[in-house]
């Protein structure tokens, strides 16, 4: 009997790799066996350099050093590192011509504005949260806002572990942004940060509150109220493996596209 065609791995190379993101996806990707990590990326003077990224990932030697540089071209560079090193391996990727999938969170408009203005070289996936939940859930509070109109208050609660650094979280953001998409509200105007003193509640805002509690991995709450009922929406993420699944479906999604800013809706086939 002939052989089953092989599908070819994806070469794909990490930045941010020592982090607590950057090892679950590089054990996930050993693991699957449908991925070559040809390049793990760290910044400069870590102390994780030189390491085998395998070992410390947990599941033992790959053969790959972690390094402050790419040592060989991927066809896609998943980026889960700091904001300043996302505007670094872009320019990695300018060179090489690799795709991106890019997680990293806390960007400021000129790190977006430089990623949108890479989108006319490179093809990028760009999301907040990697999760296939969570990308659900916002196409889904952007419909409920929509259809309950202007009566329902909005409030949207976010719960991260106690090293997260940036606050709201990504994902919050992106829930608040796709709101106001679906609605035709300015989201510089209508966000109000967590609340204190005399502070009465006004017409169309949307609130906003991040909490930092122990090792919680990632949950995101969107209520919808009005004066006789209440909406709440809710994901939890159990485990950072949610989050390196999906950036590897979207490695595996990317890799060969042609340049543009994509998202996980489009890798999921939610949107076009």
């Amino acid at each position: 009997m002939p052989h089953a065609e092989e599908i070819p791995m994806t070469k794909i190379a990490i930045s941010g790799s020592a982090g607590r993101m950057g090892c679950r996806i590089a054990a996930l990707a050993i693991e699957s066996e449908q991925f070559d990590i040809v390049s793990a990326v760290e910044s400069a003077n870590h102390p994780a350099l030189g390491k085998d990224i395998g070992e410390l990932a947990g599941v033992g030697a790959f053969g790959v050093k972690v390094t402050a540089t790419l040592e060989h071209i991927p066809q896609v560079l998943i980026d889960f590192s700091s904001p300043d090193g996302t505007l670094a391996a872009m320019e990695a990727c300018r060179k090489t011509g690799s795709a991106m999938v890019i997680g990293t969170t806390g960007l400021t408009e000129s790190h977006q504005a430089a990623i949108a203005d890479a989108a006319g070289q490179l093809a990028i996936v760009q999301a907040a949260n990697m999760s296939v939940g969570v990308n659900v859930l916002l196409e889904v509070v952007a419909q409920v806002a929509k259809t309950l109109g202007a009566d329902y208050d909005i409030e949207i609660a976010e719960t991260h572990h106690r090293f997260k650094k940036d606050a709201p979280s990504g994902t919050a953001i992106a829930l608040a942004k796709a709101i106001c998409a679906a609605t035709g509200r300015d989201f510089g105007e209508v966000v109000t940060y967590g609340r204190g003193g005399l502070c009465p509640r006004k017409s169309g805002e949307i609130g906003m509150h991040a909490l930092r509690v122990g090792d919680t991995v990632g949950e995101h709450v969107v209520h919808f109220g009005n004066l006789g009922e209440t909406i709440t929406i809710a994901h939890s993420a159990h485990t950072r493996d949610t989050f390196a699944r999906g950036a590897l479906r979207a490695a595996q999604w990317v890799a060969g596209r042609k340049p543009g800013l994509y998202s996980m809706a489009q890798v999921l086939g939610l949107r076009k």
